[in-house]
């Protein structure tokens, strides 16, 4: 666990020395006036100290707090701007771990958990590192100091000011133990809070169409209640070890005035070093209150740290070796040989035995809800895992080639496609930021996309809002095509990404794709049989399994399903897309 932090502290390791000198300077000044004022008020108790000693010793005491001010300062910026750097660095690798993680790690998390992640867990961790730290230092070097001053004064008096200590450090122990378990309940509720409002605002056209606004704001009314009373559960705990710190100094502080006057009238010590014994034990009041404060933040800082190594440390289940053979530009770029793939959730198998080969040309896939169409793209980008000698690319088993070398050779649109709320132009050179201009306006042209973009007023450097919402879904997966197109890599994958496109278009784009990817391999996977009859060659799914595989005219005459479809969408011409149950 501790290896999230550690390479940090090592690239930073003189800052952090610097800043610890700052801080530790700065505890030596402030123990050095309670003895400037032990001279003053022993030498006004034996009438010796004049005004111009008086002037000296309140000049130096000026002196040391303006040095006090500067070092506070020096060791704030690198020792808080440390906790920074350090909290910058494990928000990084926690970004950089989620990009690499597959699809069965997505089945078991949550959006709003991994969120939750880098902005609670994160800020727990960047404070334990930072103000904890610099708490906890603080308040030893003060705590060690302070004690050695005061029995250097008088053991006696030193022991009976300490006595109520172990009480603090009883109820602390048992008090951060508590916390622990709780602040990890307050950490588990933020993340379901996170999750249901992204969830509500990906979604809010939906609750919109449904009139569920009163129903997600009573449902998210619930979940804030719940980390508000969770956030109360922690606020107990806190709220009890201050006042017991407090509580420990003050009765510190009664016992001194006690028995500290008897010594000053029965001369065991002197009015200042009873003067100044008060002041040391003033200054431990800080130490004996950071110590709850400090097991607090750790507590804290702890879990935090504990939940986001359980993160990056996860590990993928699909292979991805550094390095893999030269892949064979004579074979199909994808086979399946007898390829049986379960979900880890799932019970039964989605594919079954399935052997295929995707090679140049256009391949159309078709099959009822659940035949594994989407399954099998899942696998063919390599976002699930699958057993050796079962997936090949260009010749060689999938498994020994580097995730990065085959999803390069991979251009995918799916249903709903991923935009983002930048421009136009931005968003169809996703995959190939350095296009020009050019080339952006010509795989809009094949994407079919080009004249309903210059219909915006702004065109290419319009501003599509959120997840596209200035767009019609048939414009959204048009655009989707023109990005893949401006990528022209070796193999399209389209998941249903045509479906919203209305039949007079489905002509010119698929003119566009057989512009684009002559002598490549295009997947469509559709249910609409005018967009299938133009492929080379159309598969037919069933429960996991390759049911026939033909052209458009063999599966009217071979497949029931394929011609059940094709008569259903003739009877009804003006439909986008079929329904099949």
């Amino acid at each position: 666990m501790m290896s999230l932090l550690s390479d940090t502290y090592r690239r930073h390791r003189w800052r952090l020395f610097a800043g610890l000198i700052a801080l530790l300077s700065v505890d030596f000044l402030q123990l050095t006036i309670p003895r400037i004022i032990k001279h003053a008020v022993d030498g006004l108790e034996s009438n010796s100290t004049n005004d111009s000693q008086l002037l000296y010793l309140g000049s130096l005491i000026i002196l040391i707090g303006l040095l006090v001010v500067v070092l506070r300062f020096i060791w704030r910026y690198l020792i808080i701007g440390f906790s920074r750097l350090l909290e910058r660095d494990i928000r990084n690798r926690i970004f950089s771990h989620i990009l690499k993680m597959d699809g069965p790690f997505f089945e078991k998390r949550t959006t709003g958990d991994l969120m939750a992640h880098s902005s609670n867990d994160l800020s727990a961790v960047q404070m334990a590192c930072g103000m904890g730290m610099v708490a906890a230092i603080d308040a030893l070097v003060m705590l060690v100091a302070a004690i050695g001053f005061m029995l250097a004064i008088h053991p006696l008096l030193t022991f009976l000011a300490l006595l109520p200590m172990p009480l603090l450090a009883v109820s602390t122990t048992v008090l951060s133990s508590r916390l622990h378990k709780r602040f990890s309940a307050v950490q588990s509720q933020f993340s379901l809070l996170t999750e249901f409002s992204r969830s509500t605002l990906v979604s809010i056209g939906l609750i919109k169409s449904y009139t569920m606004e009163k129903f997600q704001t009573g449902h998210f009314d619930k979940l804030g209640k719940k980390y508000v009373k969770s956030n109360l559960r922690v606020a107990m705990i806190q709220g009890l070890i201050s006042p017991i710190a407090t509580l420990v100094g003050s009765l510190g502080m009664l016992v001194v005035l006690f028995f500290g006057g008897k010594l000053v009238i029965e001369g065991q010590i002197t009015l200042g070093d009873f003067v100044a014994f008060i002041v040391y034990l003033y200054m431990l009041i800080w130490p004996v209150m950071a110590i709850g404060w400090v097991a607090n933040l750790v507590q804290r800082g702890a879990t935090s740290l504990g939940r986001i190594y359980e993160l990056v440390s996860s590990s993928a289940q699909v292979k991805n070796p550094e390095s893999g053979p030269t892949p064979d530009a004579s074979q199909p770029i994808f086979s399946l040989k007898k390829l049986t793939f379960h979900y880890p959730s799932g019970t039964f198998p989605a594919l079954k035995e399935v052997s295929l080969e995707f090679g140049p040309g256009i391949h159309g896939i078709t099959g009822r809800t659940g035949s594994g169409k989407s399954t099998l793209c899942k696998l063919l980008t390599r976002l699930y895992p699958t057993e050796d000698g079962q997936l090949f690319f260009a010749g060689h088993d999938a498994n020994h080639f580097p995730l990065s070398q085959i999803r390069s050779q991979i251009g995918y649109i799916s249903q709903e496609p991923i935009l983002y709320s930048t421009t136009i132009a931005e968003n169809i050179s996703l995959g190939r930021p350095e296009a020009s201009m050019e080339e952006i306006r010509k795989a809009a042209r094949d994407g079919a996309i080009h004249k309903d973009i210059l219909s915006f007023e702004k065109g290419y450097q319009t501003l599509i809002g959120e997840r596209g919402v200035k767009l019609s879904g048939g414009q959204r997966q048009r655009l989707a095509l023109a990005r893949a197109l401006l990528c022209n890599r070796q193999l399209l994958l389209i998941d249903d990404g045509l479906s919203a496109v209305d039949v007079e278009t489905e002509q010119e784009l698929f003119d566009g794709l057989k512009h684009y990817f002559k002598d490549k391999t295009v997947i469509i996977i559709s249910n609409r049989t005018k967009l299938l009859s133009m492929t080379d060659r159309i598969i037919v799914l069933a429960e996991g399994q390759v049911e026939n595989i033909g052209n458009h005219e063999q599966l009217l005459i071979e497949n029931r399903l394929y011609r059940s479809m094709y008569e259903k969408q003739m009877r009804h011409p003006t439909d986008q897309e079929s329904r099949v149950t």
